[in-house]
């Protein structure tokens, strides 16, 4: 029988509308820290999962993200 992670496993997908769109990884935990960055140019996607080290995570730029529970977009101003 499968085990299943507490985090649930879930599926973000992240659409760059901008370039330098950036795509923060946070930790789970006591202290919540950062764990992983990425920097997305206009048109790329990433795919991220929350798993038992990410419990969240940051978009911070003009994105489209999408998720089991709806879309919805990011409209940082620079």
């Amino acid at each position: 029988m499968e085990k299943k992670s507490p985090a649930g496993n879930d599926y973000i997908v992240i659409k760059a509308k901008e370039d330098g769109v950036n795509v923060i990884g946070l930790t789970r935990g006591s202290d919540t820290r950062f764990h992983h960055s990425e920097k997305l140019d206009q048109g790329e996607v990433m795919i991220a999962q929350f798993t038992e080290h990410t419990s969240a995570i940051k978009v911070r730029g003009n994105a489209r993200i999408m998720t089991c529970y709806g879309e919805l977009e990011s409209d940082a101003k620079k």
